[in-house]
C-alpha cells in the first residue's frame, strides 16, 4: 500500500522538488516579507524582480521555469500593468497583487485569465496572498469534473477552472459523467448542469451519492433557470452547493475553493487519526481497518497474500540500558528503513504498538513473503543508531503466515505471531513461517 501521504490524499502529498515563484514587486519591504513567507511557509524558491526589464531577463533565462507568478501591476516602468502581459505571454499562472483597484482594473485583469487577484487594502492582505499561492499550488493535484451538454457553457467553466490550475475532465451527459468517475478515481469535485439529454442533474447527483460520500467528493449544481426551488432540489438530492447562472467568476472560485479546502481538512484529520505519532507510519487502528479489506480483495481475485509480524530484538533491554530517548530513536530508525523498503510495493506497513510492526504482503505467497521478509531483516541489521558514545546495531525477528482462506483478521495475525515467537525462541534475527517450517521438516527427513 502507499505511504501515509499518498494513501490519504493529495493534501498530504510531498513535493519531490522545490518550485520557483516569480515575484514582481518594486517595494523592497513587501518583496522581502513575501519572499520570506513563500520560502518558509510554502517551500518555494523565489526570484525577485522590481522592473519590467528584470522580469524579461528572468523569463528569458535558459532552463528556468516558474510554477507561479505574483505581480504588482503598478511598477515605475509599467504604469498600466504592462508587466502582466509578460507572464501571460509565457503561460505563467499569475496572481495580481495591487494597491490600485477598481472595476476597470478588475475587468482588465479577469479578461487576461489571471489565476487570482489580491488587493493591498488591509493588514491581512499578505496573509491572503500567501494563502492564495498555497491554494493554487495545491490545485495542481486536484481533478474537477465538469458536466454540461452545452459546449459553450461547459467551456466557460473549464476556462475558469484551468485558470485556477485545476486538472479538468469534461462530460456532456450524465452517463459520460459516471463513466468519467470510473476512469478518473481521483476526481474530488463535480460541477454539473441541471438540463441534460439523458438524465437531469438531480438524478446524476443521486447516482454519484450512492457511491461517493460528501467527505470524499463534492458536487456543485449550476443552472440558468429562474426556478428558485431548483437549488433546494439539488441540495436535497445530495449536492454540496448550487450556483445560478450568470454567476460572478470570483464567487464561483470562492465556492470551489471552499469545498476543496474542506476536503483537504478532512484528509488531514484522517491522516492524523491513521498516523503513529512517533514513527509516522500507519497505526494499529488503520492497520486493523484496512487490512481485512485488502485481504478480502486478494481472496476475491485469487491473488496471493501473507501477513507478517516484526519485532525489534531485545528492545526492553535496550530501553533499560540506554533509556527511552534512545529507544525512541531506534524505533524511528527501524520505521524509516522499513518505510523506505516497502514504499511503492503495494504492501501495508504499520506500527502495532511498542516495538512491534505489522505487514500485509499483497501478491506474495508463503515462499515469496518469507524471502521478502528475510531481505527486510538483512537490511535492518545494517542499521547503526547513535547512542551516547557508541552506536547500536539493531536486529528484528519476523513471523510470516500465508493467507489461504477466509478467516478473521485476528486469526491471520495470531498465526504470524506464533511464528514470530518461534523465531525468537530459535535465537532471534530470523524469519519463521509455515513455508520455512515445511522446508525444514522436509530436510530433516
Amino acid at each position: 500500500m502507499e505511504n501515509l501521504a499518498s494513501a490519504l490524499g493529495g493534501g498530504m502529498r510531498q513535493q519531490t522538488s522545490r518550485k520557483t515563484l516569480l515575484l514582481v514587486e518594486d517595494s523592497r519591504a513587501f518583496s522581502a516579507l513575501l519572499s520570506y513567507r513563500f520560502r518558509e511557509e510554502l517551500g518555494l524558491d523565489v526570484v525577485q524582480c522590481a522592473s519590467v526589464k528584470a522580469v524579461r531577463d528572468a523569463v528569458a533565462e535558459v532552463g528556468r521555469t516558474f510554477a507561479i507568478a505574483v505581480v504588482d501591476l503598478n511598477l515605475p516602468d509599467s504604469p498600466h500593468g504592462e508587466v502582466l502581459d509578460i507572464t501571460i505571454e509565457h503561460a505563467i499562472p499569475t496572481i495580481v497583487f495591487t494597491g490600485t483597484f477598481d472595476l476597470a482594473v478588475r475587468e482588465r485583469v479577469l479578461e487576461r485569465k489571471v489565476a487570482d487577484y489580491v488587493v493591498k487594502d488591509s493588514d491581512t492582505a499578505v496573509d491572503t496572498l500567501v494563502s492564495s499561492v498555497g491554494r493554487l499550488m495545491g490545485n495542481r493535484e486536484t481533478t474537477v469534473l465538469v458536466v454540461d451538454d452545452m459546449s459553450s457553457a461547459r467551456q466557460s467553466l473549464v476556462d475558469l477552472l484551468v485558470a485556477q490550475l485545476f486538472k479538468v475532465v469534461e462530460a456532456s451527459t450524465g452517463r459520460e459523467a459516471l463513466e468519467a468517475l470510473e476512469r478518473h478515481p481521483g476526481i474530488e469535485l463535480v460541477i454539473t448542469d441541471y438540463h441534460m439529454p439523458d438524465m437531469d442533474g438531480y438524478e446524476l447527483t443521486r447516482r454519484i451519492r450512492r457511491q461517493y460520500s460528501s467527505e470524499r467528493l463534492r458536487i456543485i449544481g449550476v443552472s440558468s433557470s429562474s426556478d428558485r426551488m431548483l437549488s433546494v432540489s439539488f441540495l436535497k438530492a445530495g449536492a454540496s452547493d448550487f450556483v445560478y447562472r450568470p454567476f460572478v467568476a470570483e464567487e464561483l472560485q470562492c465556492r470551489v475553493g471552499h469545498h476543496i479546502e474542506t476536503l483537504s481538512q478532512i484528509k488531514r484529520l484522517r491522516a492524523a487519526a491513521a498516523c503513529d505519532y512517533l514513527t509516522g507510519l500507519f497505526n494499529r487502528r488503520y492497520f486493523y481497518d484496512i487490512g481485512p479489506k485488502q485481504i478480502d480483495k486478494c481472496l476475491n481475485r485469487t491473488e496471493a497474500c501473507s501477513a507478517a509480524i516484526l519485532d525489534i530484538d531485545h528492545f526492553k533491554r535496550l530501553n533499560d540500558t540506554f533509556g527511552h530517548e534512545i529507544g525512541d530513536r531506534v524505533l524511528r530508525a527501524v520505521a524509516a528503513r522499513l518505510q523506505e523498503l516497502v514504499e511503492d510495493s503495494g504492501h501495508l506497513l504499520a506500527r502495532l504498538g511498542g516495538e512491534e510492526f505489522g505487514l500485509l504482503l499483497v501478491g506474495l505467497d508463503g515462499a515469496a513473503a518469507t524471502e521478502y521478509c528475510d531481505h527486510l531483516r538483512q537490511q535492518i541489521a545494517s542499521i547503526q543508531v547513535p547512542a551516547k558514545a557508541t552506536s547500536l546495531a539493531v536486529t528484528i525477528s519476523i513471523g510470516v503466515a500465508e493467507v489461504v482462506g477466509r478467516e478473521t483478521f485476528d486469526n491471520y495475525l495470531n498465526a504470524a505471531d506464533q511464528f514470530l515467537y518461534m523465531a525468537k525462541h530459535a535465537g532471534r534475527n530470523q524469519v519463521y513461517s509455515d513455508h520455512r517450517m515445511t522446508l525444514t521438516a522436509a530436510g530433516a527427513r
